[in-house]
């Protein structure tokens, strides 16, 4: 067994730090090497309150936590801002392929996962695993066709051939080396400069032409996308909580959605729900 550090990384604003919890307590709980875990968490400036919280990790586990105010670092706002966001889905999305330009430059391994996730299985299942000369493994997305045509399966055919396979951005296995290889950064930026990003799905559809054909194909139980309860059964590792039924909301119908209550705590999730709540009222009444 390998006793070098677990490097994970999140990317995240002050509207998912609970979920950010969630899936940091659900790696230490699933982990036997929970000193070795170092968490990762790019933000563009969290709540004093929310950076307490999540603190609570490192308290509790025994794990690293390192923030990293991407306010201050100069390859986010120089690129990160300019490229395609919406409401849902923040600037801060893109921090992912900047990982090489945020963390520092002795990281050789990087686990990314997006917060919306419950991780069931050991991560170092994932940190110790052969890539075979790959810069990143994942998961096929199943909704590929969709995620990059949209309504017209004939749109973006010089960009993606349908019959490729395309995998889901929110659980990657990254080798630094190669990723720096790959040019990441100076691919995004070209993108935006000649407006291919404005017909692409935001940083997924970045990495898959990136790495076309570069990529090692994990399990799909490593990121089981749209859990329902009767995926239980096949003892998924990964929990991937897309579309609009969430574990944080008050009824989900999700898979594990009671036991993701608890591994997020209770305290935290009606904390969340209230959260969510003012936040919603104040944009209902256009209040500040």
């Amino acid at each position: 067994m390998s006793a070098d550090p677990i490097h994970v990384v999140l990317c995240f604003d002050d509207n998912f730090w609970a979920p950010a919890y969630a899936v940091m307590r659900s790696i230490c709980i699933a982990s036997k090497r929970r000193p070795d875990l170092n968490f990762h968490l790019c933000h563009p400036g969290l709540a004093a309150g929310h950076i307490a919280d999540l603190g609570r990790i490192g308290e509790e586990y025994g794990a690293s936590v390192h923030y990293y105010d991407l306010r201050e670092n100069e390859v986010f706002r120089r690129v990160g801002l300019k490229a395609r966001y919406s409401d849902r889905l923040t600037h801060v999305i893109y921090a992912r392929l900047m990982v090489d330009h945020i963390l520092p430059g002795e990281v050789k391994r990087v686990i990314y996962l997006d917060c919306d996730m419950y991780v069931r299985h050991p991560i170092e299942e994932m940190a110790e695993l052969d890539l075979k000369g790959h810069p990143i493994a994942a998961v096929r997305d199943p909704h590929s066709h969709i995620i990059t045509a949209g309504r017209d399966l004939r749109q973006n055919l010089d960009l993606f051939d349908p019959a490729d396979p395309y995998f889901n951005s929110g659980f990657l296995v990254i080798d630094m080396a190669e990723w720096r290889k790959a040019d990441v950064l100076g691919r995004l930026e070209s993108m935006i400069e000649d407006g291919t990003m404005d017909r692409l799905y935001y940083d997924q559809d970045v990495l898959n032409l990136i790495f076309k054909h570069n990529w090692l194909r994990l399990p799909q139980m490593w990121n089981l996308l749209m859990p329902r309860t009767p995926h239980e059964a096949f003892d998924p590792a990964l929990l991937h909580y897309t579309g609009a039924r969430r574990p944080w909301n008050l009824v989900s119908m999700v898979a594990f959605g009671r036991v993701y209550r608890h591994v997020m705590t209770n305290e935290l999730f009606y904390r969340f729900f209230w959260f969510r709540m003012r936040r919603r009222i104040k944009r209902w009444f256009h209040l500040k």
